[in-house]
């Protein structure tokens, strides 16, 4: 009985609640227009992933509206759009390969009931040990792959029937070398282009839709010769089963723990970027990890691939002004009153097309102020990226995550080993409670954080650093920071951006040269130090921070300890 009541319990912990529901009545008009917005971006994507993926448009489709509506409904994140995405269609090109479509859809199911118990087991606070190395190598990983895989479309010549992306590319430009097809050629370029453009010139316009859009009509009006999508349903087949082959199952749970290991990760990263584009706004990982497994659990039935989270959707849902999940929810019905009403007109797309919307998405994909601060931060952090990207294009991309976590591991040990010391101090015999008292009723508060910043600790950091009680000024002292890596670095930028939001103004002193370099890479240090903030002693820090509440008028002149007298008064949360 009690199993029974603590399964009841856990269940209900992920269903959603009465606040998800008065989430929904705070501004559904701005929801309902950030949804249709995501649609119209989320339409040529979806198209474009269900041909990559080898089961067709329809099949893309179809997991954009259900995972898209079962996400919304159940997910962990308010702001999270789900539905076929890039680095899964590099996880499914391969099954297709070697079991067929009804091994792509078993295998989805499959996932499915494993997120489903990660959910169960709490596992998704997990996922945020992964550090920052390994999701940018990832990234940049899965990007290559996707733009290699576009190759042949764009080209104008039949994808090949290998698993490796890069002799599937490389077959592609030998047969077009030996016919070519200028027109495909035209149209996948000049779409991505487009669109490439188009995203810095008006970044609200959905330049993705209107540069498909453009090219239909040119081949409509030339009457050009290329490969279209073809015929799609005009609605949702009836659920069904029928694909289900119990004696293949057991041959196709290594592709669905893969399947849903990277639904997990790409799901949780993508709600950890939303919750920092917004203010007051925080995922539930095991919510989330529930509404995935239940999505991917429904989509198979109606045809569709297996979902995750989308970045892109979800980074133009939040720019868009969403507020609850009703946007993403919308994003879904719309589309799936687009293939009721215009399913003739989408099956005229050219093949080339959606191509080049795929090639402009793996190089968006691709950011370089990222890469180059990881790069500019360490060598170990460099060394991580670069394997974990090289191991995602030439191996699998689960394989890839494992090698980048192992590494970076194995380098983030050694580091600690490395910055391990003793150091005698000499005994300080005074009281300085009433000190601290006096800087605590000023509105000023100091931390000193003590050992290592890196990505095993950095988000406690982040969480406690983040939810201090409310204050005017906080100094951080880093002179006992005994290691810090890119993780740690981003996580403190974070922190300070997130205390900026609440009006808390932040000072650093004591930052040691060996650790300039890394906590820099994201310009944290540079912003301080050109706005006043950065100082090389505590009491420095502390007079400053007073003369900026007299200036603000917090404080009257005259009042509280008098800096610059040697007093160092320190609160020491359980960090590091």
């Amino acid at each position: 009985m009690s199993i029974v009541a603590d399964l009841a319990r856990r269940t209900g912990r992920l269903l959603p609640g009465r606040a998800d529901l008065a989430a929904l009545r705070r501004q559904p008009g701005r929801d309902l227009l950030a949804g249709l917005t995501v649609a119209v971006v989320a339409l040529p994507l979806a198209l474009g992933f269900g041909v990559a993926s080898g089961l067709g448009a329809a099949a893309g489709l179809a997991t954009a509206i259900v995972a898209g509506a079962v996400a919304a409904a159940f997910g962990g994140s308010n702001l999270q759009v789900s539905g076929p995405t890039g680095a899964m269609t590099v996880v499914l090109v391969p099954i297709v390969h070697r079991h067929g479509p009804g091994g792509v859809l078993t295998v989805g199911l499959l996932a499915g009931v494993i997120l489903i118990v990660l959910a169960a087991l709490r596992a998704g606070r997990y996922m945020r040990y992964v550090p920052a190395p390994v999701i940018e190598g990832f990234t940049l990983g899965i990007a290559a792959v996707i733009f290699l895989q576009q190759v042949p479309a764009a080209l104008g010549v039949p994808a090949g029937s290998g698993e490796k992306v890069l002799g599937l590319a490389w077959q592609g430009v030998r047969d077009f070398a030996g016919r070519p097809d200028w027109t495909a050629v035209a149209l996948a370029v000049g779409v991505a282009v487009l669109m490439l453009v188009g995203a810095r010139w008006r970044p609200t316009i959905p330049f993705s839709l209107v540069a498909v859009a453009l090219a239909t009509i040119v081949v409509a009006v030339a009457e050009l010769d290329v490969t279209r999508i073809g015929a799609l349903p005009a609605t949702l087949p009836r659920p069904s089963l029928g694909f289900l082959d119990p004696a293949a199952v057991p041959t196709l749970v290594g592709a669905a723990v893969a399947v849903a290991a990277l639904a997990a990760l790409e799901s949780l990263l993508s709600a950890a970027v939303a919750d920092g584009m917004t203010v007051g706004q925080r995922h539930d990982p095991d919510r989330e990890l529930f509404g995935q497994g239940l999505a991917n659990l429904a989509a198979p039935l109606f045809g569709g691939v297996p979902a995750t989270a989308a970045i892109a959707r979800t980074a133009v849902n939040v720019r868009s002004g969403a507020a609850s999940r009703l946007a993403a929810f919308t994003h879904a019905i719309a589309l799936a009153l687009l293939m009721l009403v215009a399913a003739p007109l989408v099956g005229q797309i050219p093949l080339a097309a959606l191509a080049g919307v795929l090639l402009a998405t793996a190089v968006r994909m691709v950011e370089l102020s990222a890469l180059l601060a990881l790069a500019r931060a360490s060598r170990s952090d460099t060394l991580v990226m670069a394997l974990t990207a090289a191991a995602t294009l030439l191996l699998d991309l689960v394989t890839a995550v494992i090698i980048g976590l192992v590494v970076a591991g194995a380098l983030a040990l050694r580091k600690i080993a490395m910055a391990a010391r003793l150091e005698e101090l000499p005994l300080d015999d005074s009281d300085h409670h009433a000190e601290e008292y006096a800087l605590l009723s000023q509105h000023i508060v100091a931390y000193r954080i003590d050992g290592p910043l890196f990505f095993a600790a950095a988000h406690r950091f982040l969480l406690e650093l983040t939810e201090v009680a409310e204050v005017r000024v906080i100094i951080l002292r880093l002179s006992r920071l005994s290691t810090v890596d890119a993780t740690g670095a981003i996580v403190l930028r974070d922190a300070v951006d997130r205390l900026a939001h609440r009006g808390i103004t932040v000072y650093a002193s004591g930052v040691r040269a060996e650790h300039a370099r890394a906590l820099d890479a994201g310009g944290l240090l540079t912003r301080l130090r050109a706005e006043g903030r950065l100082f090389d002693t505590t009491p420095e820090a502390i007079a400053a921070a007073r003369t900026h509440l007299h200036r603000s008028g917090v404080l009257p002149a005259g009042h509280g300890v008098e800096p610059g007298h040697g007093v160092e008064p320190t609160v020491v949360p359980g960090v590091g």
